[in-house]
């Protein structure tokens, strides 16, 4: 049986309304602790590629190891976020080799022309 959709004019129930509180809180809780997971994720993952790169440096397993830690913590961690914005402002060389799908990836927008 599908479910109605609710109508935005009709006020909900008080049981109604503290059940989707609850949930909600929950939700949220679980985003907060998935989002922090995956910064952890990220930063492990950039700090094994730099041994990993070292001991194989025919094969180029680094790299893609550090490209998809730094994709992860830059959307999961407001810090990690403004630390590669801050390494970028201090270094603008770097944003030259970073692609434009890696920019959007990571900060939502597209390199900037320094010129």
């Amino acid at each position: 049986m599908a479910r109605k959709p609710l109508d935005p004019d009709m006020p909900l129930p008080p049981e109604m309304n503290a059940t989707r509180r609850r949930f909600g809180t929950v939700t949220m809780g679980l985003h907060v602790a998935m989002r922090q997971c995956l910064a952890a994720l990220g930063a492990f993952l950039i700090a094994i590629a730099i041994p990993i790169g070292a001991l194989t440096p025919f094969l180029p397993i680094g790299l893609p190891l550090a490209i998809i830690g730094v994709v992860l913590l830059g959307r999961n961690a407001v810090w990690g976020r403004r630390w590669m914005e801050g390494m970028l402002n201090r270094f603008p060389r770097l944003e030259r080799f970073a692609p434009n799908w890696l920019m959007r990836a990571v900060f939502g927008r597209d390199k900037h022309s320094r010129s």
